[in-house]
This record gives C-alpha cells, structure tokens and sequence, in this order.
C-alpha cells in the first residue's frame, strides 16, 4: 500500500527524528560544520522583546546583535527567543552567534513593507532577480559572517508572504521580493530545527559560501505562492541538506551559479552539494539544477529523496546563454508519487535578465547519473532535450520504473541531442540513449 504524503512525513518525521537512536548509524554531511556551544546567553527579552504578537521588536532584535556583535564574548553569543510571536521588521545576523527558537517561539515578518530596506543586487545577477535594480533584504540576512547558528526546538520563522505574492500577481512590486533567510560571502552556517513558513520569495539561500549545514527543518508554503523555494545553493561549495521535509510553491531545493553574462564573469561554481533523505511535494521539482547555472554546477549528489505530488520529480534546467558547465550530478534511490513528470533534463529553461546576454554562451551538461528511481502515478516518464550545437553527454539512467495512471497509455520519454546509456530503465527511453552495462558509461 502507498503512504499518502501526510504518512509519508510523519514516518519521515519517526525515523529522521534527531532523538532517535537510528540517527548515528545514518550517514551524513553534517559534520562539515561542528557546532558549537556557546556559554553566553542572552535573551531577546532583555532588549525588551515582547512576543504578544502586535508589538514590532526591530529595535530590540538589533540591539542584540549590536551587543553580540561589539562585545565579542569568547566562543560568542546565544540569543534566545522564548515562546510568543514576536513581530519584527528585517534583521542582520553578526558572527560567532546562534539564533535559538524555543518551542512555541515565532519570529514572525511585519507586512509593512514600505520601510523594507534595499540592498544592491548580486553581482552574479546583474540585478534583481524579477526586476530591474536592487532588491529587497531578506527577513534575516547575514554578510561576511563566519559561525552562525540558527536552531532551536522547532519554533518558527514566519515570513507573512502574502502581501508579497498579492503583489507579485498585481505586478505592483517596485523590486525583487526579500527572502526569508540569505547568507552572501558567508562560512560555517548551521541552520537546523526550525520551522520555515511563508517566505516572501525563497526561503534558504546561500549565496557566494562555503560550508553551509541545513538540516533537520521543516519548510512549508502554499502551492500556489510564487518562487517559495525550499533551498537554493547559488554558487556555494560544501553544502549540505539533510534529514528535512518540505512543501513549498516551488522547487525544493534548486542549485544554482548566477545568470547569463554575469554569472558567466563572476565565474563561482556551486560544489560538493549533497542532498540526502529529503520529503517534500511541489508544484515544479523536487531536486532541480539550475536554471541560472552560468557559473556552473558540479559534483552534486541527492539520494533518498521522497516526492510526492510534484510537477517533475528530478529537473536539470538551462539554457542557450547560460553558459556554465554541468557535471558530476548524481541523483539515487528516488522515490516519486503522482507527478507530471518523473525526469527532465532540458536546455530551453529559463528566461534572461536583458538583452545582453550571448546566445552563443552554450552551456556544456555531462555526466549526469539517475539511478535507482522508482515513480508510480507518472504522468511522463522523462524528456531529454540537449541543445544542437551542445549535446548533453554521458547521460546514464539505471534501475528507473515510472508507472502511469491505472487504465491509460504508460508514461513515455522524449529525447533529443544527447547521447549516454540506460540500463533496465522502464519503459524503455530513447534511441539516443544505449543500452549497456551501468559500467559504460564515462563520468
């Protein structure tokens, strides 16, 4: 019998828990980042902090990180946020501090935007990301920092983002809507046992980072709200996502590496990301590349993965103007329910900032293994689409079973301009892909 989604997570949640004993035999990236434990602790009711909800604690989330920030205690700060709602306009974070949610604690976005502050757009971007010009700061940003905790026991970060997305459908934004938590230039981030709701935009976004650890969160946003992102690497290295459900109005977690031209002469991969035990449902994909990839990608890995209700299941997005090279993406033991498209792979994704780009930028895509995939309620199986004049190469699909809607055609594949293997792949891909041992093929 399958799970349905809301069994799915509730297993996941039984399983993954990190009280169980089961967690130390599970492998896991996290170790990238060792936490530490900070003998100073402070609460944000000492800055006079009032989590009834209507009062705006701004002043007193600033003043606590100006006090971390300058006093500087050795192996820093903890700032501690007790249960309540406590309504606040954007923040930065400081280094060498954790921010700590409590159970029954919210830190909750005003939707008074008109005070939002303004921040220049990133330079692998070129602007913002949906309008010309800079952007919005995300709810909680951080800059240049290094050692940042963000955890707890599952309280919340809730970014109200519906007077965002209603403005987005009006197309009455003036910029680029904020995130809900952003890192730029930062290193050794933690960021687990919170729950992430609502964002503006996307939720978690390092960007231009190292060692970044996401892992045992929940992030939750409607279907229908646009670009909620679950996490999105954007020319970072040594990420890792683990042990975390997520339902979100956009991909789950999407790599990227900046866009067209600019991304092209920022030139920072996105590295080493490794994805593992993750249960979401979306409306696009479940694990995506890209689109904006003009830095390049590689060396991905995404494993034990469970979809539910998606658009596409695994999706690699570019496009001519891109740029960038894609390699080394692994992607195993896929689970995948009720969705439009279990595989895409395609070089038409994605639209570009202006009309300087080079459409002769093409992006190169090689070495992509899907293995170990199993898809029931698949409306199609796979679309392959490379680009004429820059094939996608060393394609290698093996162990995959997409099954269709009881009583109709089975799902199909649609290939062009690609070349690789499959290997007991059902139904059967495409001629373009042969069919040989898992061994052949080059990556």
């Amino acid at each position: 019998m399958l799970l349905s989604p809301f069994l799915a997570f509730v297993t996941f949640l039984l399983f993954f828990s990190p009280s169980s004993s089961v967690t130390a035999t599970l492998k896991t990236c996290s170790d990238i980042v060792p936490l530490k434990n900070r003998n100073d602790k402070i609460s944000i009711t000492d800055f006079g902090g009032v989590g009834d909800g209507r009062t705006l604690n701004t002043k007193a989330f600033r003043e606590a990180v100006f006090r971390i920030q300058h006093l500087r205690r050795p192996g820093g700060t903890l700032l501690y946020v007790p249960p309540g709602v406590f309504l606040t306009e954007s923040f930065n974070l400081t280094s060498h501090m954790t921010l700590f949610l409590a159970a029954g604690a919210v830190i909750k976005a005003t939707q008074e935007v008109k005070n939002w502050p303004l921040i220049v757009p990133l330079p692998s971007y070129g602007r913002g990301r949906e309008l010309p010009g800079g952007r919005y700061m995300s709810f909680i940003h951080g800059d240049g920092l290094t050692d940042v905790v963000i955890t707890g026991e599952n309280g919340t970060i809730d970014g109200q983002g519906g007077v965002w997305w209603n403005m987005w459908r009006k197309r009455t934004l003036k910029y680029t809507r904020p995130g809900l938590v952003e890192f730029v230039n930062s290193q050794d981030i933690v960021i687990s046992n919170v729950i992430f709701k609502n964002s503006p935009f996307w939720n978690i976004h390092p960007v231009y980072c190292r060692n970044i650890v996401v892992r045992y969160v929940t992030i939750l946003a409607p279907r229908d709200s646009p670009n909620t992102d679950g996490v999105d690497p954007d020319s970072s290295s040594n990420v890792c996502i683990e042990d975390s459900f997520m339902s979100t109005g956009d991909d789950l977690v999407a790599v990227k590496s900046g866009w067209d031209e600019y991304g092209i002469a920022y030139g920072r991969p996105s590295s080493s990301i490794t994805i593992r035990r993750l249960t979401g449902s979306s409306p696009f994909a479940g694990i995506a590349v890209g689109s904006e990839t003009s830095g390049g990608v590689e060396n991905v890995l995404a494993e034990h993965i469970n979809l539910f209700n998606m658009g596409v299941g695994i999706h690699i997005k570019t496009n001519a103007g891109r740029g960038g090279l894609i390699k080394n993406i692994t992607l195993a033991h896929v689970y995948v329910e009720n969705a439009r498209q279990g595989i895409k792979i395609a070089g038409d994704v994605g639209g570009h900032p202006d009309d300087k780009f080079n459409p002769k930028a093409l992006p190169v895509v090689k070495g992509i293994t899907i293995k170990n995939v199993w898809g029931v309620t698949v409306s199609e199986a796979g679309l392959i689409n490379g680009i004429r004049n820059s094939p996608f190469t060393d394609v290698c699909l093996s162990n995959i079973n997409f099954h269709g809607m009881k009583g109709l055609s089975p799902p199909s594949w649609k290939c062009s301009d690609v070349s690789g293997f499959a290997h007991q792949v059902s139904p059967w891909p495409c001629s373009q892909l042969s069919n040989q041992e898992p061994g052949s093929c080059a990556i």
